[in-house]
């Protein structure tokens, strides 16, 4: 087995990062693991048709043990203990990463996953700023002269790296000839480098794992963990990952996948975007009834989301992990204080909900939103430094009994699908297409925070609406592929003179190609990012 770079040296300092022994360490994981994670990307097509055939999803029965036992994951150590508020985004440039571990925020997602795009340049950049953070000489300055350094007046966010899925691949990494597989990039880079320096700094190499659809990959990620950290002499149990349960086949398994990484498990978290976007991925063809309603008025109050969520509090506490809130998307805006003031009645709410359930903490993504959060938090836990508590681990929810129906009941979701949520849909997946090949995971569109789950939610409703002739309830026109291409070109028109002509060519014209080809495709497009991938530079 040989790995070769394309471009050893995207950025400045790139080599610090792509040194041989770190470039070994990646290549042996690759050796062990990469074969297993392939068997197990076959295995999730299998399990789909399976659906497909039967518009059925259970729990497993060769489980039923493992949900019935007596059982609870390591305890977590102590930068852990207090997850009140997680702020979200990614890594690179070293301005948002300062941004963020300045936030006040507890916990930071350093994400080079949904809200980064895999650009070369991109991956190097976050690992090096994660470094550089570690070691506390991140820094930076503006081309007008304002530096950015890292506080030292409080505590920094406690940093849980995410690194790629395990369906996405690395092509400026070829093992064999082949691309490498963008998860054991990420985490690799990220731990050969990182790791020991974490743990120097009372933390440790901190983890979330997204896309799993099995607790056979949330397994594969275990062998992973436990090898690395026999291979850098770290002590087992260093690691610490917490999963988000953001597919429908993971919310089936949340016992199965805290045990097989239950002496490196912290958490589950409720993934809600992705969530539906992979029910609506499942679902596609099981007809009028998993047809969500306009994605803007799928609230986490419809039964089958307070469904997940119950379910995911009770399962997490049960086994001593802590339940992780969801994404608070709104974002304020500062120039229009009756934006901004909608937008924090918004997350106090949605914040309210998720701690009076039982979560131990949420997410939000813009630092103004860090201290509604903390409040709202801070009103169920109290402070610790006065007899507060640090997380509901305690509060137990035995009177929580989900089913498998309600889980699947989509139809319960209040709502219609309407032209109008057509179009901000196409709007939407184009918009930020264009952002994500042009180097950017996450952009504001409309006081909203859009990642690559958003932009997948939207360009997949889209295809079941056509497949099922879907009538819009506000014009009774029925979604044909005549009418996607017609409202597509006008959203595009419409991005046109927003961005002008040289940013429109260069990457809304191509992005807006990319979705109408995978919206009018009769075959589904598993990740829109995987073909995206092949437009960035």
């Amino acid at each position: 087995m040989a790995i070769t770079v394309t471009d050893p040296r995207p950025i400045d300092r790139a080599e610090e990062i792509l040194s041989p022994k770190a470039l070994a360490f990646v290549e042996e994981l690759h050796k062990r693991f990469a074969g297993t994670r392939n068997e197990l990307l076959e295995a999730r097509q299998v399990k789909r048709q399976k659906v497909a055939d039967t518009s059925r999803l259970d729990f497993l029965p060769e489980t039923q043990d493992i949900r019935d036992g007596d059982w609870k994951v390591a305890e977590a150590p102590a930068a852990l203990q207090d997850r009140r508020v997680e702020m979200t985004g990614p890594a690179t440039p070293a301005k948002m990463a300062i941004n963020a571990l300045n936030s006040g925020a507890k916990v930071w997602l350093a994400d080079l996953e949904d809200a980064s795009t895999p650009t070369w340049p991109n991956v190097i950049d976050a690992i090096l700023n994660l470094r550089d953070a570690a070691q506390g000489t991140l820094s930076y300055t503006s081309p007008e002269g304002k530096e950015y350094r890292l506080r030292t007046d409080a505590p920094l966010a406690v940093v849980v790296a995410r690194p790629r899925g395990w369906h996405m691949e690395e092509r400026h990494l070829l093992i064999d000839g082949e691309p490498a597989v963008g998860a054991l990039v990420d985490f690799g880079l990220h731990f050969f480098h990182i790791a020991k320096q974490l743990l120097l700094n009372g933390q440790g190499p901190y983890y979330y794992l997204p896309k799993m659809e099995s607790h056979l990959e949330a397994r594969l990620w275990n062998e992973v963990f436990v090898f690395a950290q026999d291979f850098l002499g770290i002590p087992q149990g260093s690691v610490r990952a917490t999963v988000l349960i953001e597919t429908i086949p993971a919310a089936f398994e949340m016992d199965e996948i805290l045990y097989e990484l239950r002496d490196h498990a912290s958490g589950l978290n409720a993934g809600r975007w992705d969530y539906l976007f992979s029910i609506i991925k499942y679902f596609r063809d099981a007809g009028e009834e998993f047809v969500l309603p306009d994605r803007a008025t799928v609230a986490m109050t419809a039964p089958f989301m307070r469904a997940y969520t119950e379910l995911l509090v009770k399962t997490c506490h049960k086994r001593g992990a802590f339940a992780m809130g969801g994404m608070a998307a709104v974002i304020p805006n500062r120039k229009q204080p009756d934006v901004t003031a909608a937008a924090f009645d918004k997350v106090r709410a949605d914040k309210t909900r998720e701690a009076n359930d039982g979560f131990d903490g949420s997410w939000v993504a813009h630092p103004d939103l860090v201290s509604t959060c903390r409040e709202v938090f801070d009103s169920v836990l109290g402070d610790p430094a006065n007899g507060g508590k640090k997380n509901q681990l305690d509060k137990q929810r035995p009177e929580v009994d989900v089913t498998a129906e309600q889980l699947i009941d989509v139809a319960s979701a209040e709502g219609h699908v309407t032209e109008a949520g057509l179009r901000l849909n196409l709007y939407v997946a184009v918009a930020y297409t264009g952002v994500w090949i042009s180097g950017s995971g996450a952009v504001a569109i409309h006081n909203l925070m859009e990642d690559a789950a958003t932009a997948e939610i939207s360009r997949s409703q889209v295809w079941q609406q056509i497949r099922n002739k879907s009538v819009l309830a506000d014009t009774g026109n029925t979604v044909t592929r005549e009418l996607v291409t017609r409202i597509l070109g006008e959203e595009t028109e419409r991005l046109r003179i927003e961005f002008g002509d040289e940013n429109f060519k260069k990457y809304y014209e191509p992005a807006s190609k990319l979705i109408e080809d995978i919206c009018l495709s009769d075959d589904y497009t598993d990740f829109l990012t995987t073909p995206a991938y092949e437009l960035v530079g």
